[in-house]
């Protein structure tokens, strides 16, 4: 399904060797939304992640979300070639609409990147944010040379991409992959929406729990939540023990049906030295809880993707060079009489 990195961006990278002509614009934008913020950088020709910023995302109306979107655009418009865009939900590529937004549900329905190529008449590339971070990690990440793997975004709610025999696996309804909705310690009576994986893996909630016991001024303050948890603070580490535990559920289950090779961690708080380990520990001491499970699984390789909380961001990067027609830009480009001779 995806070419070599190097190939696709021998093609991206259009010079004035040989009678090529240099486009104006030699960056490439990637947007990463989520429920609590829209992350977005610039990438170089050369695949370098140059500039990367956020804005809280205005979850009241779409008209709000669409402005914030806007503004990006025409901060970078000048010099951006593209744009690719990592969305929560499920992304059908042959209409371009966002189903169900995942964290964001005011996305569905939307065609978010057919509304930005029209308006700003640039190619745009558009796809969940789990198919982006697997992206990432397949083309230039922890997946590469992985024949079956996954990658696991650990935000607002829990996103995840599927690598099967070397391709994205997407199922199909496009809900491979929708981890989250893996319930987690089901009970038939009173079900609440905790009992999903979406809600028991979500680091946003977990750090918030922490911080509200804690009581700190900020409960979503990440440092203040994770020196905790690594002092030792009792409540703050039964919880986050707790929460790695959850995701370890998660993952024993999926291995059981799958069978990957690996798994790589991505996400708000993927930089956080302590959170691997600690999954791959609670994985363990499931697994010696279980002997069946134990003798019957192998244990799959638990890490944190190389491109950390950026993983999406570079995904969005890949995925619109793995669909731009660069053919067409380089005619664009000779077309346009403002260019050099």
């Amino acid at each position: 399904m995806i070419t070599d990195v190097e190939i696709v961006l021998k093609l991206c990278i259009i010079n004035v060797h040989e009678g090529m002509i240099m486009m104006n614009n030699t960056e490439q934008l990637s947007i990463a939304v989520n429920e609590s913020a829209i992350r977005y950088a610039l990438f170089s020709d050369q695949g370098e992640l140059k500039v990367r910023k956020s804005v809280p995302t205005p979850t009241d109306n779409i008209d709000n979300f669409l402005k914030a979107i806007y503004h990006i655009v025409e901060e970078n418009q000048k010099n951006i070639y593209g744009i690719g865009i990592s969305v929560p939900g499920q992304v059908d590529q042959a209409d371009g609409i966002i189903y169900q937004g995942g964290s964001l549900p005011l996305l569905h329905g939307l065609s978010l990147g057919k509304i930005i190529a029209a308006r700003y008449d640039l190619p745009v590339a558009m796809q969940s944010v789990g198919i982006c971070a697997a992206t990432a990690a397949h083309w230039n990440g922890n997946l590469r040379n992985i024949h079956n793997g996954a990658a696991l975004i650990l935000d607002d709610g829990v996103g995840a991409g599927i690598i099967l025999n070397d391709r994205i696996f997407t199922g199909n309804h496009l809900e491979a992959g929708a981890l989250g909705m893996i319930l987690a310690n089901p009970q038939t009576d009173n079900p609440s929406p905790s009992q999903i994986m979406f809600n028991a893996c979500s680091a946003t909630k977990m750090v918030q729990k922490i911080g509200n016991v804690l009581q700190l001024s900020d409960p979503n303050d990440d440092t203040k939540v994770f020196k905790a948890i690594e002092n030792g603070e009792a409540n703050a580490r039964e919880l986050f023990n707790e929460y790695c535990r959850n995701v370890a559920y998660m993952i024993a289950n999926t291995q059981a049906v799958l069978d990957l090779n690996k798994y790589v961690i991505c996400g708000r708080i993927s930089t956080q030295s302590i959170l691997v380990p600690e999954i791959n520990h609670q994985l363990q001491v499931i697994r010696d809880s279980f002997s069946l499970l134990k003798e019957t699984l192998h244990m799959p390789n638990v890490e944190t993707s190389v491109f950390k909380q950026d993983t999406d961001l570079y995904g969005a990067y890949y995925f619109a060079l793995s669909q731009f027609d660069f053919k067409k830009l380089q005619e664009d480009a000779a077309q346009d009489t403002s260019l050099p001779n």
